[in-house]
């Protein structure tokens, strides 16, 4: 049994998003996630994947992206990117799961799960560099901050004795400090930290101990599309 992580999947089984535009390294690259995956993952295994999962604008046009991850092995635990527009409540993703018989996946949506004897929680977060305006910034990096933190708190009162936290975006700016995530991770003493959202230039990207927390890029174009072993 094995924990994996990877995020941006970037599926559009259902609608005509291809990402082949962006780069050659997208040509295929649901296959090429297919081929990687199943070479990978068994079906005791666990995979994080911390957003962007579908091009799909409302959820019933995900569901052929929803099939296909569902064919994959082990089982899928899957929070929120900037592109998921079909993410809606937490009653609206249960209904949906079980009325496609989807076996296999579940969204960490203001709660929390475990593996073995750890924690995983997370939120989307956020960027600076997204908002129209400062103080639309501020209502969001307050509204991401509270989830992170109820998400924590659960995770920790569950009695596991380690954390792992998930979020889309990742915690740093180019000032190389927190947008007020880092100081919730230390507090709640998160180990490992596994975030996504950055493409191409991975130069940006800040890995390794820091502040005591591992930090780990999982893009899934940085992976080569094949899911990383965290533990």
């Amino acid at each position: 049994m094995a924990l994996y992580a990877i995020s941006d999947l970037h599926l559009s089984l259902g609608t005509d998003k291809p990402m082949d535009i962006f780069s050659s390294l997208w040509e295929d690259h649901a296959e090429k996630l297919r081929q990687n995956w199943t070479q990978t993952v068994t079906e005791e295994d666990t995979v994080v994947i911390p957003g962007d999962i579908s091009w799909a604008t409302y959820l019933e046009d995900a569901k052929m992206d929803f099939s296909f991850l569902d064919s994959l092995p082990g089982r899928k635990i899957i929070s929120k990117g900037n592109h998921d527009y079909w993410w809606t409540t937490a009653t609206k993703l249960k209904k949906f799961i079980e009325a496609n018989n989807f076996r296999n996946i579940s969204f960490l949506h203001n709660s929390y799960y475990t593996y073995e004897q750890w924690a995983i929680c997370g939120t989307r977060g956020w960027s600076s560099g997204e908002g129209d305006t400062a103080e639309e910034n501020k209502k969001i990096f307050a509204r991401e901050r509270q989830r992170l933190e109820l998400s924590l708190q659960q995770g920790t009162a569950s009695g596991k004795t380690k954390v792992i936290a998930v979020l889309h975006y990742p915690p740093f700016n180019s000032d190389d400090d927190g947008y007020g995530f880092i100081d919730i991770l230390k507090k709640y003493k998160v180990s490992i930290c596994l975030y996504g959202h950055l493409h191409g230039d991975f130069d940006l990207a800040r890995q390794g101990m820091i502040e005591g927390i591992d930090f780990r890029l999982v893009s899934s174009d940085y992976l080569n599309f094949s899911p990383l072993k965290i533990l």
